[in-house]
């Protein structure tokens, strides 16, 4: 319930995005920011989930970080101007970060290895739905109350998440005494944080004809390569960069950086897409995108019953590209592209991501000690979270340049001599209400192409994954050996060390 509680907040506001632009008075730009400000903040923070747990124990952390999400959450619901509700945004993700990667630390901890398919696979009902029910959810609510119960929502979930982790999760005594790297905490955010801003504002400031745009790429390079060396040499790093002679774990990360970048991304795009040019509802555009949830919740189920018989590069392949074929189906999408369609491409790829992700977590695990698990949980987190991030910065970027573009060079088909075009309309040139109308129809058809663009770049990325999977060693047998049960925050203080 707690991993369910983070990951449905992820996308649950994305559908009430235009309902939130006009309450709170934002631009389609500014308005990202809603979303990616709680995705950067958690990016940030997620490092700091192994040390946290491991220094405090994994209960108490696990029951602030629950506490302080809700209240996030219920303060984002009364924010009254935009840069509150990023602030808020930002408390949200801060506190939400700890759950995901702690949630799976228990898991792992618990159960024998042999077991870690069927765990994962139930664990991964709530990363991989959670996004995909969000807009179904959020469309609803939005429709039938407002906006601001997509974040109200959270208050009873988050309450009984916080009774269960307190009723149902026993206290442990083992914590670690391992000093906290300031320094690498430090060049860490800062790179993260900076990085993201090159990536929002780029599209504002003209990208790298600006000087802060500049500023910004160049210190997220120095910082990240400080953070490089400092790892290197010092004796208690904020991660361990050893993890990285891994081959499997090494590969793993990055294919989980495309899979944040495939769920989070549509994610954002296909709301607006359905409400500003089909002219759906928020609830029925939230109807439309739970075929992704359904198609999600069969393959989740497939995925956890054969992981570990079948072999998982063929099983991740076979969802990369599933996930591929999905994607160039929206990039045909148009402003008269039919229900149904919708429909058949969300289904096409909601089956297809979790069958890339379920491997993916099982092949990423395999080959590295059990004493690691924790940092590599979060590892494995962070760089789902940059994915997502970064994928939605730059969508929304190419989607604002790319809708002007062709709103420039559809605008030069009609001139007042051209006649032919404006008898095909039914008007004369000059007629203010037929050339307001023409302008209008110029833009919706500009942006609908912009669409198309920023989905047949996702499904090129996609396939970029796939030399990465085969890449990977094949990952030991199911049953290879058991695993002992132990204190979970024992793990993370073995980690840590």
């Amino acid at each position: 319930m707690a991993t369910l509680l983070y990951a449905i907040d992820t996308t649950i506001v994305n559908v009430a995005l235009p309902h939130m632009q006009g309450s709170l008075q934002a631009s389609q730009d500014q308005a990202a920011w809603i979303v990616t400000a709680y995705i950067v903040m958690s990016s940030i923070a997620t490092p700091l989930a192994g040390w946290l747990g491991a220094r405090y124990g994994l209960r108490r952390v696990l029951l602030v970080a629950i506490a302080g999400f809700t209240i996030g959450s219920v303060l984002c619901g009364i924010a009254d101007s935009l840069p509150e509700m990023v602030a808020f945004r930002m408390v949200q993700g801060a506190f939400g970060a700890a759950l995901v990667p702690l949630s799976q630390v228990v898991l792992l901890q618990e159960f024998p290895r042999e077991s870690h398919g069927r765990v994962m696979a139930l664990w991964g009902v709530g990363v991989m739905v959670g996004p995909i029910i969000g807009p179904t959810l959020g469309g609803w609510l939005t429709d039938e109350m407002s906006w601001r119960w997509a974040f109200y929502i959270n208050l009873p979930v988050g309450i009984l998440a916080w009774l269960g982790i307190m009723v149902a999760m026993p206290k442990r005594s083992n914590r670690s005494d391992r000093p906290f790297d300031v320094k690498g905490f430090i060049m860490l955010s800062l790179a993260i944080a900076l990085f993201q801003l090159m990536l929002d504002r780029g599209q504002t400031n003209g990208w790298f004809e600006s000087t802060e745009i500049v500023a910004e790429g160049f210190f997220a390079a120095i910082c990240l390569y400080m953070f490089i060396v400092h790892a290197m040499t010092a004796r208690h790093p904020f991660i361990d960069i050893h993890l990285f002679k891994d081959r499997n774990f090494t590969v793993s990360l990055f294919v989980q950086m495309g899979i944040g970048l495939f769920i989070l991304s549509p994610s954002v795009l296909l709301p607006s897409f359905l409400q500003q040019l089909k002219g759906y509802t928020p609830a029925q555009a939230g109807v439309l995108l739970a075929s992704r949830g359904a198609a999600s919740i069969v393959s989740m189920w497939l995925s956890g019953k054969f992981v570990g018989r079948l072999d998982p590069k063929r099983t991740m392949l076979a969802g990369l590209i599933i996930v591929g074929v999905s994607l160039w189906t929206m990039g045909g999408f148009s402003v008269d592209t039919p229900a149904s369609t919708f429909l058949f491409s969300g289904m096409l790829q909601g089956f297809g991501i979790p069958l890339a992700f379920m491997p993916l977590t099982f092949v990423a695990f395999s080959t590295i000690p059990d004493s690691s698990r924790t940092e590599a949980g979060v590892l494995l987190t962070l760089m789902r979270n940059i994915g997502g991030s970064a994928g939605i910065s730059v969508a929304i970027a190419l989607l604002s340049r790319s809708a002007q573009t062709n709103q420039s060079y559809l605008s030069e088909h009609f001139t007042p001599y051209s006649l032919e075009r404006w008898q095909m309309l039914g008007s004369a040139p000059g007629d203010n209400a037929a050339t307001h109308a023409l302008v209008a129809e110029i833009g919706r058809q500009a942006l609908a192409i912009a669409y198309s663009n920023d989905f047949y770049l996702l499904a090129g990325t996609t396939l970029l994954c796939v030399p990465l999977v085969l890449m990977l060693k094949r990952a030991r047998p199911k049953g290879s050996r058991e695993v002992p049960k132990q204190d979970a925050a024992a793990s993370v203080a073995d980690a840590a060390h």
